[in-house]
């Protein structure tokens, strides 16, 4: 215990004649030994090697929806009543948007009675053909017979005749019915593609999402007049986000589809991978960069809309790397104890990044250096 106290004792010796010196010196170099040599030596020791660090370009880009669908009408109506908001969870099939709908029921009504009507006109044609075929079936008879009456001189020429023309009235009669027969089944036909028009027409006024999702955004009041073409709702679609972020010119040869680069989402503090599934082949020509879309794994409190970083390896460089235990900050001043042969001295380093738990040392050291840890 005493022994404890007495190292202890002697290090606060050596930092209060670390900041004398630093007191007395107008600027102290990286690499600059204190001139004072440690009494006690460090309790663990740990080598300062050189890494390969790479140096990432940050390309900046917005968090948005995999899928992204905006709803529009199908057909012109006022809207009577909107069933979502934004942030609303939805199912496939759920009504989001309920337009007026008397004037689609009132056609679907008129298409009705005409299918109706149709059906009608062809019982009647059908009945027609049924007295012009049994009126063709007399007059056929009535033609062979006399022609009989006429091959045994029964009849006259003008009887065989008069029996002549009508079974060929009633012939043509037979053709005429069943043409508007066809014709009223051709009417029914018709009818029946109006009916189902009017009907799909009649169901455009209710607006329905066509997968599950989440409401992005809400476009459209009770009220208003929806017209195709006019975006009402955005739909987000269950699923995952992604990020696109534009990338320079100078390095969308690093980028390619599948890769698996990292994204820093600065709002959360995170970084995850994230696989780039879509290049944009065009540059921007005001910005000169190209449009990546790489997707993001689920994620609790990412939202649509927020800010992202997609991170692409530019460079690789060696530095070297230190343990943040191993550097003692007095001040402005950065020190480390190096061993040297069988002693250990302390010297004057300047840090750069922190790398999870170790610094970057920008000079002072050049690797492979023996440098005690204080516990």
């Amino acid at each position: 215990m005493k022994e404890n106290i007495m190292q202890k004792l002697k290090f606060f010796t050596i930092m209060i004649l670390f900041m004398l010196t630093a007191c007395s010196s107008d600027k102290i170099e990286p690499g600059v030994e204190t001139g004072i040599s440690t009494i006690v030596p460090p309790e663990n020791k740990v080598q300062a090697l050189r890494e390969e660090i790479v140096e990432y370009y940050e390309a900046v880009g917005t968090i948005r929806p995999r899928i992204e669908s905006k709803i529009e009408a199908q057909v012109t109506a006022k809207v009577k009543r909107v069933n979502v908001r934004p942030g609303s969870k939805v199912k496939k099939g759920q009504a989001l948007i309920v337009l007026d709908d008397r004037q689609f029921n009132s056609r679907l009504a008129q298409a009705r009675q005409a299918l109706q009507s149709a059906i009608a006109q062809k019982e009647e044609a059908g009945h027609a053909v049924n007295a012009a075929e049994a009126a063709y079936k007399q007059a056929l008879a009535a033609f062979e017979r006399t022609k009989k009456y006429f091959d045994s001189q029964a009849a006259t020429s003008q009887d065989l005749e008069n029996a002549e023309s009508a079974h060929d009235q009633a012939k043509s009669g037979v053709k005429r019915a069943r043409k508007a027969l066809s014709a009223a089944k051709s009417g029914i036909r018709q009818a029946e593609e109006v009916v189902k028009e009017a009907q799909i027409a009649l169901d455009y006024t209710t607006i329905r999402a066509q997968q599950d999702g989440e409401i992005l955004q809400r476009m459209i009041e009770p009220g208003d007049l929806a017209l195709p073409g006019k975006p009402l709702i955005v739909l987000q679609t269950a699923g995952t986000l992604r990020l696109e972020a534009y990338v320079r010119e100078g390095l969308i040869g690093k980028v390619k589809l599948g890769n698996q680069l990292m994204v820093e989402i600065t709002t959360l503090n995170k970084h995850v991978k994230a696989i780039v599934e879509e290049i944009v082949p065009y540059a921007d020509p005001q910005t000169r960069t190209f449009l990546v879309k790489a997707s993001l794994p689920a994620i609790h409190g990412l939202y649509a809309g927020m800010y992202g970083k997609l991170l692409i390896p530019a460079e690789t460089h060696s530095v070297v790397m230190i343990p943040e235990k191993a550097c003692q900050k007095i001040g402005q001043l950065e020190i480390v104890i190096v061993q040297d042969k069988d002693r250990w001295k302390t010297r004057y380093i300047k840090t750069g990044r922190r790398i999870d738990d170790k610094f970057e040392v920008l000079s002072g050291l050049m690797g492979n250096e023996w440098i005690g840890i204080k516990e």
